[in-house]
């Protein structure tokens, strides 16, 4: 149901050419590229705390991707970015929906200890999304090894 939706959705939005408008609009700010890219990932994050990945791919991420295009990033990097972005969301407080799923798995775990053990993770999230930030090939080489 949730995918029949988000795709009607997708449809009447790009039917409407509202995608294109906001593209056209956002790059009308002349905002360098990349603060524009920060703040998309800045969005993805924040609706990544309370939301699980599927809406935000299936409604966010279509509607992004004209402008993620017209930018001139490499759309397998944006889309490797994206998911580690996405799952550094998942693990991080306010909501951090893993970490309550854990404590379901194991009630006698204090939410607190779970959260301890969980940012050390999240660091190292933070670590790799910054290096796929500023070195993209590093997303990217493998798929083009494997195209040659």
């Amino acid at each position: 149901l949730l995918c029949g939706a988000s795709n009607f959705y997708g449809a009447v939005f790009s039917r409407l050419g509202s995608a294109g408008y906001m593209t056209q609009l956002l790059l009308a700010t002349k905002l360098d590229p990349m603060i524009m890219l920060i703040a998309i990932m800045a969005l993805i994050f924040v609706l990544g705390w309370p939301l699980e990945w599927v809406p935000i791919v299936l409604i966010i991420i279509p509607v992004l991707m004209p402008l993620v295009r017209e930018m001139g990033y490499n759309l397998t990097w944006f889309c490797t970015l994206v998911a580690v972005t996405l799952q550094t969301a998942w693990l991080s407080p306010p909501v951090a929906l893993s970490a309550y799923f854990l404590k379901g798995v194991v009630p006698s775990w204090k939410l607190q200890d779970i959260y301890a053990g969980m940012m050390q993770f999240m660091g190292l999230q933070m670590i790799g999304m910054l290096f796929l930030l500023f070195f993209p090939s590093l997303a990217t080489w493998l798929p083009m090894a494997l195209r040659q």
